[in-house]
């Protein structure tokens, strides 16, 4: 963080004089003065955007859009999980991608930290796989409207 001095009204600095080598000579002295009153700067303005506001407000409901498809609760709660098993996933990702990178840690101990992680993975990895095919099958019977819903909302 860096903090500007000249537009701060809680910082004060006295000027520098300014001194020239020939006042000097002549024993001219040098008055120290404060230096003048800031003046006061603009502040820090934030603009949020309409989709920001609609996102911090959905903040609190991540599967409103699925709530609000339209689409049959079988297919809803499908949709729901796919999108939680793939949250987990991304996070045993990253936290596979940390244990490979610390060097903190003994050659045995990471492999240790790796092979369960990898289990971890591969689980979610296999659930995964398990509502996707739930899903296809649920959505064979359904309209292709319904399915081009589902299919948007899988891709979010």
């Amino acid at each position: 963080m860096s903090v500007n001095p000249l537009n701060n009204p809680v910082i004060t600095t006295k000027a520098v004089p300014v001194v020239k080598i020939s006042d000097l000579l002549e024993g001219k002295k040098v008055e120290d003065k404060p230096a003048a009153p800031p003046t006061p700067g603009e502040g820090v303005v934030v603009t949020i955007s309409g989709a920001g506001l609609k996102a911090a407000q959905g903040g609190s409901n991540p599967n409103k859009d699925i709530d609000d498809s339209g689409l049959k609760d079988n297919i809803k709660q499908l949709l729901k999980m796919i999108r939680e098993l793939r949250k987990q996933l991304a996070e045993k990702m990253a936290q596979l991608s940390a244990v490979m990178n610390d060097t903190a840690l003994s050659p045995d101990a990471r492999q240790a930290k790796v092979a369960g992680l990898q289990g971890d993975i591969a689980s979610i990895q296999s659930g995964l796989m398990t509502a996707m095919a739930q899903l296809a099958k649920s959505l064979k019977d359904e309209s292709p409207e319904a399915n081009m819903t589902a299919m948007a909302l899988l891709a979010k």
